[in-house]
């Protein structure tokens, strides 16, 4: 069966752990606290409500700095450990853990040297607790965390938001649910106006995890006292209510010892004619059994869900470490190999684009189906083939010898005038492909998880594939001119096989004649010329795209990054060092990961180092 020993000792351990790896609670989202999830009981009260009297009570020593205005300007976790009687008292501080203090007076002093560390010396306040465990054989075990005393105006030094501040900090603690809020008012001011109470009553309406502690019972007025709050009258909260008698100022001055203190407090509440009968349930000595139980308590009900806590976040962790990729190794075979896996990775996404594992691919065969068919229907032969230019090209192409039976030269010239139309569009369309491809290398880089983590390199890659396009365009673009040329070049036989067959079908030659210089005439070789445009535009409209693919798809397919595989060859390991240089963001977030899987993974040994009663 766990003691309270071993249960509070093993949150302890846990606290420790939790601010030395930077998880202190204060709103940081972008990881789960497990700080937060831990059980706490957290000492609230207003400046001079005697909060720090009580802690040095239940301590039994007197070691906490005393003054005017905000003294607690961090938390500070106090952790209790009874040890063996006769054994000696001393202190040790987490960020100080060779040390121990027997002294402590220097205890008091290195809280506020502590202090001033992180908020210097102004009057600011800080999140960042620092971690105290007392060793005394006069002490319960138990953990408290003192909180900056609640106040209601800034002072001279202090910032205008102090007031919102402290309050907001001692807000994020206590309204924890598996908080304890100690709350601390003294007896000779109304409750009703505790500064404590009132936080406790906002989030703790029902009063389950409020504990109240009456302080300065012996300060009341003659005739006066506390019973109607002490026995739960005029605000009831589930526990009841516990009555302290600090030491006074007279007492502080003398250096009277805590455990004189002690005695002195217990037979105030023996002899007292108001409160002899709750004698046995007042003190500080009660006080820290009370919380000590309390506190093992909610402990043992919470272990179950911070056990689960902790195993969603080490799983949640090293899913984001594997994506986030282990640190890169030094030597230069490693850093090859790795920039070569990332290359891969790149490629295997890009080529997922264009086979429609991914979106993007089907641009390419818009370009074929739409673009380029819409570009071929626009060609201006409308205008290169009207009447006027047939007749004035047929006629240039005769010379002084007009032809004889059918215009050859004429119908060169038209037909080889309108094939050059062609190569606008078959370079458009090698244009339009580049862009699809452009757009598709930077979504794959964009979309290349392991990239990220180096800019250098993920821009490098973009470079070299964004080049080896650049020359799959340009190879694209003299294949499909020569296609336009080849059809310029030789020109379909049967077609012009066809023409004078029109002349013996005539029947009267000497008509035909006659029709050859009029515009019917012109017209029909306007038609002849059109239909064989058609003829070469259907071809094209099919090789056109066959030469595109083979010159840019194909080869971004199988030789995308060959050239670049080349050069980072031939590179030294400093150059490849550099190419791996990793974001900053993502390498300060890769050690926030490991820092709180340490944390984590730390937790998840402590409980499992501990026996559970079933």
């Amino acid at each position: 069966m766990a003691t309270m020993e071993s249960l509070i000792g093993l949150v302890n351990r846990i606290q420790r752990a939790c601010t030395a790896l930077g998880d202190y609670g204060g709103g940081d989202n972008a990881f789960s606290s497990l700080w937060e999830a831990l059980p706490t009981v957290a000492v609230v009260g207003g400046q001079s409500s005697g909060k720090s009297s009580v802690l040095e009570s239940i301590v039994g020593r007197d070691f906490l700095p005393r003054g005017s205005g905000i003294v607690t300007r961090r938390p500070l976790v106090l952790q209790l450990h009874m040890t063996e009687n006769g054994s000696q008292d001393y202190a040790e501080f987490l960020h100080l853990p060779k040390r121990k203090f027997s002294d402590f007076g220097l205890v008091r002093k290195e809280i506020q040297d502590e202090t001033d560390r992180v908020t210097g010396r102004s009057k600011q306040i800080s999140p960042v607790p620092i971690h105290l465990s007392i060793y005394s054989p006069n002490v319960v075990n138990l953990t408290l965390v003192d909180l900056p005393g609640l106040t209601k105006v800034a002072v001279e030094g202090q910032p205008e938001t102090i007031v919102e501040d402290i309050e907001n900090m001692v807000r994020s603690y206590v309204e924890k649910p598996n908080c304890i809020i100690l709350a601390i008012s003294p007896a000779n001011q109304d409750i009703a106006t505790s500064d404590a109470i009132k936080l406790a009553r906002e989030v703790d309406p029902t009063g389950e995890r409020t504990f109240g502690v009456l302080t300065k019972l012996d300060l009341m007025d003659k005739g006066t006292n506390a019973l109607d709050v002490l026995e739960g009258r005029s605000y009831r909260l589930q526990h009841p209510w516990v009555g302290i008698v600090n030491r006074s100022q007279a007492d502080i001055n003398k250096n009277v010892d805590m455990i004189m203190a002690r005695r002195k407090e217990r037979e105030y509440f023996a002899t007292s004619p108001d409160y002899g009968h709750l004698a046995s349930k007042m003190g500080s000595e009660y006080l820290a059994k009370l919380l000590s139980k309390q506190l093992e308590s909610v402990i043992r009900a919470r272990i179950p869900s911070i056990t689960s806590l902790i195993n969603k976040s080490i799983d949640e962790l090293e899913s984001e470490m594997d994506h986030l990729g282990r640190p890169i190794a030094v030597d230069a075979g490693a850093q090859l190999y790795t920039i070569l896996e990332l290359c891969r990775a790149f490629d295997r996404i890009f080529k997922e684009h264009l086979d429609g594992g991914r979106p993007g691919g089907d641009r390419i065969y818009g370009v074929f189906d739409n673009q380029l068919p819409a570009a071929l229907r626009k060609l201006p032969f409308d205008r290169h083939l009207s009447v006027h230019n047939v007749k004035k090209v047929v006629s240039e192409a005769d010379g002084y010898q007009p032809h004889l039976i059918a215009p050859e030269q004429g119908y060169r010239r038209l037909i080889e005038g309108s094939l050059n139309y062609f190569r606008g569009p078959a370079e458009a369309s090698v244009d339009a492909v580049h862009f699809v491809l452009k757009e598709l290398v930077r979504k794959s880089v964009g979309e290349t998880q392991e990239l990220r983590r180096f800019p250098t390199l993920q821009a490098e890659i973009a470079a070299a594939a964004g080049e080896a396009l650049e020359r799959f365009r340009e190879e694209s673009k003299k294949t499909v001119v020569r296609l336009v040329d080849m059809e310029s070049s030789y020109l379909t036989v049967e077609f012009f096989r066809r023409l004078p067959q029109e002349l013996e079908k005539g029947g009267n030659p000497a008509t035909s004649t006659v029709d050859r210089y009029t515009e019917g005439h012109f017209r029909r070789i306007a038609s002849n010329v059109s239909s064989y445009v058609g003829m070469v535009s259907e071809t094209l409209k099919n090789t056109i795209p066959k030469a595109v693919v083979f010159c840019q798809v194909r080869e971004a397919k199988q030789s995308l990054l060959n050239h670049f595989y080349i050069q980072i060859g031939k590179k030294e390991g400093k150059q490849l060092g550099l190419m791996l240089d990793e974001d900053p963001a993502l390498m300060e977030r890769r050690q926030q990961c490991a820092k709180r899987l340490e944390l984590y993974k730390a937790a998840r040994d402590e409980i499992d180092s501990v026996s559970w009663a079933r």
